[in-house]
């Protein structure tokens, strides 16, 4: 496949006519070995979520849009496909351990994969185009959101926006839509596209939903297109289109830029901490700092004075909480991510248990009294290397008059601070064998490792399962 040329009056076609065209031989190595390391890190994150009680909600609500057997749904049997990528889309999201990227501020793997693993399943596909409709679910989804982003950004959750559309590609490639019919998809995709940020006033859990419906929508706008339903064929440019609709400002650029030669899923960033992203390069700037320092819990509260981190104005706005009374609140507060990865030395799921607050704040007396100490401020230079970047600063005064200084600009799982996949397999187990036991974290591992090779995609999830049983 040659590279799109730019022609940003019609980009929606263009974009169509791309997801329409690629094959498994347009991926590189390089590229299918990105796309299995993003399925691989999703896996772990949904079989973990599953057995949460957000995703336990979403599952019995799946299982009564009607029977049907066509999909795995995680932990629960099994589910037409629309449904079973909303209930698995959902719980992936669950535990802030999915993959992110930072040009579009998306995580993509929990809508685009759950949709892609449902209809290739259905649709009794190979693991190679399995593999291919992941891959061009991260272009659409990621490249929509790289051109609406940062505005699009505050108010909109492109997870539950943008991902709609990458949905709707991995699954209207995996059912062989043609240009048109991937026009009609696209449209379709973005008239149901949603997700709002104020879900994070009160902790609520529509942020799980969002990538969950996502996958739902795609699915339904690629399989109606098939039936010949018509969508709006300028949906990202059009006047009233997703573009002018959803951001002060937008860049129609990003979606064709190197369209077919620079594959999106190779800059996926995958988490290392249990938390929102924007508090990953002040945590590891922390636990640089706790090292260095050689702290224990109680050497490090009575060692520090004070704490201010310096971050970018948009990741601000999403985990400023100072004094978090919930989990989930704690995950999206910056001050306490910090606080713990100094005193702990790991922001890992046991730093979020429900016997660590009380509603009002947290019940530690020495994260307590860290953030007293802490002050968060948000600095022009950092948001103007946003969202290229995710940069922060951390200064730790001491009470001996010292200060310990660090600055990073890439989270660790980013391309430009880049984990293994050994490293990626150690969090899939270490996130699935509590849960389901070993001999079965093995297998699903092995599943992970070998899906892209596969003859029929249905086959390993089903025996995985029925193993299980």
């Amino acid at each position: 496949m040659t590279a799109v040329a730019a022609d940003h009056t019609a980009v929606t076609r263009q974009l169509a006519d791309f997801l329409a065209g690629a094959t498994y031989d347009d991926l590189t190595p390089a590229v299918r070995e990105d796309t299995r390391r993003a399925t691989l890190d999703w896996l772990g994150s949904a079989l973990a979520g599953a057995l949460e009680p957000q995703a336990r909600m979403a599952q019995r609500v799946a299982s009564g849009l009607g029977a049907s057997a066509e999909s795995t749904m995680f932990a629960a049997g099994r589910a037409s496909a629309p449904a079973a990528a909303l209930a698995n889309g959902v719980a992936s999201h669950i535990l802030e351990l999915d993959d992110v990227h930072k040009g579009s501020t998306l995580h993509a793997a929990a809508p685009v994969i759950s949709a892609a693993l449902a209809v290739a399943e259905r649709e009794r596909a190979t693991g190679r185009e399995f593999a291919v409709a992941v891959a061009l679910g991260y272009e659409a989804a990621l490249r929509i959101g790289e051109a609406v982003n940062p505005s699009h950004y505050r108010f909109w959750h492109p997870t539950g926006t943008a991902a709609t559309f990458g949905a709707a590609a991995a699954a209207g490639s995996l059912i062989k839509l043609t240009p048109s019919q991937l026009v009609d998809a696209l449209g379709t995709a973005g008239t149901q596209a949603a997700g709002l940020w104020e879900f994070n006033a009160d902790g609520a859990m529509s942020k799980h939903l969002h990538p969950g419906k996502a996958a739902f929508n795609g699915i339904i706008a690629a399989d109606l297109a098939r039936e010949g339903f018509t969508g709006a064929s300028r949906i990202l440019e059009g006047e009233r289109g997703f573009f002018r609709a959803t951001a002060a400002g937008h860049d129609a650029s990003r979606i064709t830029d190197g369209l077919g030669t620079a594959w999106k899923v190779s800059e996926n960033c995958y988490k290392l901490h249990a938390c929102c992203g924007h508090t990953h390069s002040a945590i590891d700037v922390a636990l640089d700092i706790r090292a260095r320092r050689d702290w224990d819990s109680p050497s490090a509260v009575d060692a520090i004075d004070q704490i201010e981190i310096q971050t970018y104005g948009p990741g601000y706005e999403i985990v400023k909480d100072p004094t978090p009374g919930t989990p989930y609140r704690a995950k999206f507060s910056i001050a306490y991510c910090v606080a713990t990865a100094l005193l702990e030395g790991v922001v890992g799921l046991e730093q979020f248990t429900a016997d660590r607050f009380d509603g009002e704040g947290v019940v530690s007396p020495s994260i307590a009294a860290l953030l007293s100490r802490t002050r968060v401020t948000v600095h022009p230079d950092l948001t103007d290397r946003y969202p290229a970047e995710w940069p922060t600063r951390v200064l730790v005064s001491l009470r001996t008059g010292d200060v310990e200084r660090g600055a990073s600009g890439y989270p660790r799982g980013n391309p430009e601070n880049p984990v293994s996949t050994s490293h990626l397999e150690e969090k899939f187990l270490a996130l699935v064998t509590p849960r389901y036991g070993r001999a079965f974290a093995h297998r699903a591992l092995g599943v992970a490792r070998g899906v892209g090779e596969c003859p029929d995609v249905h086959e390993p999830f089903a025996d995985l399962f029925a193993a299980r049983a």
